[in-house]
């Protein structure tokens, strides 16, 4: 064995140096040396900067979302060794780890059947980002172990409930909700609120056309002025693409009442807006705040379902849980009592055509159509 020194900065340090057993030659393979493959290379950095662009667009709310999956991942990954011992890698995801995940999620955490579900799709989708490998046995196990767990109507009550649908009565209230809004009972300022008129206007066409189109929150926050243009039978609104969902064209008639009827709204709210200021090709909806002064970026997502809630909420409609979503279910709950087509609801609000939530609706809509009970001499 020999001793030698290599230089590491300024310092000298020892390095042992052991010689080598000689190598047979005539052992195949043996004193190649491998060769660089360019494709391969160039292939392989095309692979990891798709990963990033693609990571890099998708909406930040869900990429938050996604890396607090990550990080439940990790908490129950701890909760595992404590009580096997060993401390798996995050990599390691198999049948065994994410059914164990489910279980943990629905015992321990006491998380509702749709929180998991979406934890399993967060989970799939960050570990896939960081190059581990996601079998499909394994996430289809962990869906079939969660199937019975969604019949269960107690774990459904541990989340929030589902979005209330709205009925024609609602939406006028919530139209014609009075301008002086009186302070909540836990408000520290007891000073009676005016709405700017603007913003009423706002609200007005925001509800109206969000219901005619059923539009998601994301979708409403990025509709800008030229994508809802006037024609002679209503509007023509370019829902635009969110999510990587596709852009959709959705035709909207005229309503029966002034306050609920979305191309009067529109009209009225977008000849307020430019009034006071607005780009004409700007985005269709906008803040204003508690003086009526208009913001000039778009409303947010989160803005826009606050909208409908917070007049859901003056309007006094209160132990039901409206929310932004309620205007997708109400599209399709009223389209099905008056005997539209159900292919032109789904179309209307981007659905797919075997989406479990739409045929759920559907289902609400046509509850008492030919009910079981009907005209059988009760």
């Amino acid at each position: 064995m020999t001793t030698i020194r290599e230089e590491y900065g300024a310092a000298l340090e020892p390095v042992e140096v052991v010689d080598a057993e000689l190598v047979d030659t005539d052992v195949p393979g043996a004193g190649e040396i491998a060769v660089h493959d360019p494709v391969a290379a160039v292939l392989a950095a095309l692979d990891t900067d798709a990963k990033e662009h693609l990571n890099d667009i998708r909406p930040k709310k869900t990429k938050d979302g996604y890396a607090r999956d990550w990080e439940i991942w990790g908490e129950f990954h701890d909760w595992l060794a404590e009580r096997t011992g060993t401390l798996l890698p995050l990599s390691k995801v198999t049948v065994g780890t994410f059914v164990s995940f489910v279980t943990y999620l629905d015992q321990v955490v006491e998380a509702p059947p749709n929180t998991i579900e979406r934890r399993i799709t967060g989970v799939t989708a960050e570990a896939r980002r960081h190059g581990y490998t996601v079998p499909k046995e394994a996430t289809e196990a962990a869906r079939r172990a969660l199937k019975p767990l969604r019949l269960d109507k107690k774990r459904h009550k541990r989340g929030r409930g589902k979005a209330a649908s709205l009925s024609p009565a609602d939406l006028r209230a919530m139209a014609e909700a009075p301008h002086e809004r009186q302070p909540q009972p836990t408000a520290r300022r007891r000073m009676v609120y005016r709405v700017p008129e603007l913003a009423r206007l706002r609200d007005q066409a925001l509800n109206a056309l969000k219901v005619a189109v059923a539009g998601r929150n994301e979708e409403m926050s990025e509709l800008d002025d030229p994508d809802i243009k006037v024609v002679d039978e209503g509007l023509i609104v370019s829902v635009p693409s969110v999510k990587g969902r596709p852009e959709r064209k959705a035709p909207v008639t005229y309503g029966e009442n002034r306050s609920t009827c979305p191309v009067r709204c529109w009209k009225a709210y977008r000849a307020a807006k430019l009034a006071a200021g607005a780009d004409p090709d700007g985005p269709a909806f906008l803040p204003v705040d508690q003086w009526g002064h208009q913001g000039a970026k778009r409303l947010s997502p989160d803005g826009v379902g606050r909208a409908l809630a917070r007049s859901a909420q003056y309007a006094g409609l209160t132990g039901r849980r409206i929310t932004g979503h309620s205007a997708r279910r109400t599209l399709v709950t009223l389209g099905i009592k008056n005997r539209k087509r159900v292919d032109k609801l789904r179309r209307q609000g981007g659905w797919s055509p075997n989406s479990p939530v739409f045929w759920e609706y559907v289902d609400e809509g046509e509850a008492f159509e030919d009910a079981a009970t009907e005209g059988i001499g009760l």
